[in-house]
């Protein structure tokens, strides 16, 4: 359960977070100004910064599967690679159609180039890795390699 702190006047809720660094704390208060006060040029944090897909990733008993959100990208957009212990996502969400800047009432979508890179946590089969792309969500399935997967002891009883 997490603990909110109330706050008077019309403040609303906001989480309490006791062990929060002062650079944090700095950091998200540069950020507020930056966005409300900032020149136009520097305000689109997000193209600067890029975006990347959120991910899941499950390590069952013989497979480690890894799921990514990719809303509004193309099959043809999304490269998968696999690197030693590291699997990479990239690719890019193109824009439908171009719209001027003053006519934006509202944007929080995410748009250019992403990468993404993620740790996996036992050694894989490469080459049995397989996915799949459906409804905007990429799966990707990928094999335990055998010296990995739990082994079953028998015990006997004397």
């Amino acid at each position: 359960m997490a603990m909110e702190r109330w706050r008077p006047f019309g403040w609303g809720l906001r989480r309490w977070r006791p062990v929060r660094t002062l650079e944090e704390e700095m950091e998200e208060m540069f950020d507020r100004f930056e966005r409300m006060f900032g020149p136009p040029w520097r305000r689109p944090i997000v193209e600067t910064r890029g975006w990347s897909p959120l991910v899941e990733m499950i390590d069952r008993k013989n497979e480690v599967l890894m799921r990514a959100e990719l809303p509004g990208v193309k099959k043809e957009d999304i490269h998968v690679s696999v690197t030693g212990n590291l699997l990479t996502i990239e690719g890019e969400r193109k824009q439908e159609e171009e719209v001027k800047e003053e006519d934006y009432y509202c944007c929080e979508r995410s748009y250019g180039r992403f990468y993404r890179e993620i740790t996996l946590p036992a050694e894989i089969q490469k080459e049995k890795i397989s996915s799949e792309y459906k409804e905007g969500i990429l799966e990707i399935h990928m094999p335990k390699a055998e010296e990995v997967k739990p082994k079953e002891i028998e015990i006997k009883v004397k």
